[in-house]
């Protein structure tokens, strides 16, 4: 579907972010709430259906369950913000959302991987998370539709843990963020340019032909962050990774709610509601597309992932595929973590990319940390500097033992 490109209003902006989905509209909404910011923000996002974007094709869950304290205290102020919304937002509009918090499980079925989760739980229980570890016993006992015979340990926390309505809030920091002042676009930034010693950038380029000169530019743009970054002759570590989505209904739907399970194989499963369920899973290999491929792979299911399901799940020999489709993980091959705050040579580019897979349940506080640094130079409310871009100049990874 062709889109006609928008012109911005203005020929300057204090804050241009490129890509107005999730993180740039989570940046957009904290930006017009912050009383010492009266500047000019422009969003420019190049289709504004979304329908391609990685916010549109999520998994749509959150979890505390992270190796990491930090990336725990994130998720646990999504959870609060997605709770307690109209009062963070000040708008009566806003809808009241809840987590349906029917927990993630992990299942270990090596040595290895189970020492992993009873390290993990050390690590979230210190930070306040109530994840609990039980043995295949347990599991069978609480959760009798799993077949645990290769299993050793789960892992799994039913406190704000589960689903929610990521699209609810995005929309409502869209029109609250329109209404403040920040101005969105469907547009396209092809170019960027930067001023002759190179350490600052001084204008993009919209592909209506625009030059629109900016004092500061957030690279918000998902699995197209390198694309982006390169306008600006930097490199970063991100590519889109293709992410498989099934919706299926059970003929014997499950008498209680399916947590969001991550098989030993790396495949995921969980409630979705009404006798449905959402499976995910990808290829192996994995290998980097290219930024509009969302081809179908039509075999991975009956060669691959329903094997696997119907042995983990015995019910669910007897399904039927109602929805499927491809989307695309932003993977950070450096470390699959966020890469965050200032390039350290072109000192006004910014990141906010490389989320692989984690963003949506941390755009919240991602959003609002990289709005206290673009506007105060430093983060304010929770320290994410960890995740800063100067730690893949270093080689100084965070290893994260939780990715999915």
């Amino acid at each position: 579907m062709a889109h006609t490109s928008q012109t911005p209003t203005k020929t300057s902006y204090d804050i241009v972010i490129i890509g107005g989905a999730i993180m740039g509209a989570s940046t957009a909404w904290f930006l017009s709430q912050d009383a010492d910011f009266d500047g000019r923000v422009l969003v420019v996002e190049k289709d504004v259906s979304y329908a391609n974007c990685s916010t549109m094709h999520t998994n749509g869950c959150m979890r505390q369950q992270f190796s990491t304290e930090l990336n725990v205290r994130i998720s646990q102020f999504a959870a609060d913000f997605v709770k307690n919304l109209p009062d963070y937002m000040g708008d009566p509009r806003v809808p009241q959302l809840s987590i349906r918090s029917f927990g993630y499980m992990y299942l270990a079925d090596n040595e290895a991987f189970a020492d992993i989760l009873r390290a993990n739980q050390l690590v979230q229980r210190a930070a306040g998370a109530a994840t609990q570890l039980m043995s295949a016993e347990e599991i069978q006992r609480h959760y009798p539709f799993y077949n645990v015979d290769d299993i050793l340990l789960g892992s799994i926390n039913l406190v704000d843990e589960g689903l929610w309505d990521a699209t609810a809030v995005f929309e409502a920091w869209r029109r609250s963020a329109r209404e403040n002042g920040v101005e969105f676009v469907e547009n396209e930034v092809v170019a960027i340019t930067k001023n002759v010693a190179g350490s600052r950038v001084e204008s993009v380029t919209l592909k209506s032909g625009e030059v629109i000169a900016c004092g500061q530019v957030l690279n918000a743009s998902g699995p197209r962050a390198a694309r982006t970054a390169r306008m600006a002759g930097i490199d970063i570590p991100v590519e889109p990774r293709k992410r498989y989505s099934w919706v299926f209904k059970a003929e014997r739907p499950l008498d209680r709610d399916l947590p969001l399970t991550i098989d030993p194989s790396g495949i995921h499963v969980r409630e979705n509601g009404g006798g449905t369920y959402h499976c995910g899973g990808h290829t192996e290999p994995d290998p980097a597309v290219d930024y509009d491929d969302f081809t179908m792979d039509y075999s991975l299911w009956e060669s691959h992932v329903w094997p696997i399901l119907a042995t983990r799940i015995p019910q669910f020999e007897a399904i039927k595929v109602t929805h499927e489709w491809a989307g695309h993980y932003a993977m950070n091959t450096f470390d699959h973590n966020a890469i965050m705050g200032p390039h350290h040579e072109v000192e006004n580019f910014f990141f906010l990319n490389g989320f692989s897979g984690h963003g949506l349940q941390q755009s919240p506080a991602m959003g609002r940390g990289t709005a206290e640094l673009l506007v105060h130079g430093a983060y304010r409310s929770l320290d994410l500097s960890p995740f800063n871009y100067d730690r893949i100049v270093a080689g100084r990874p965070i290893i994260e033992n939780a990715v999915i």
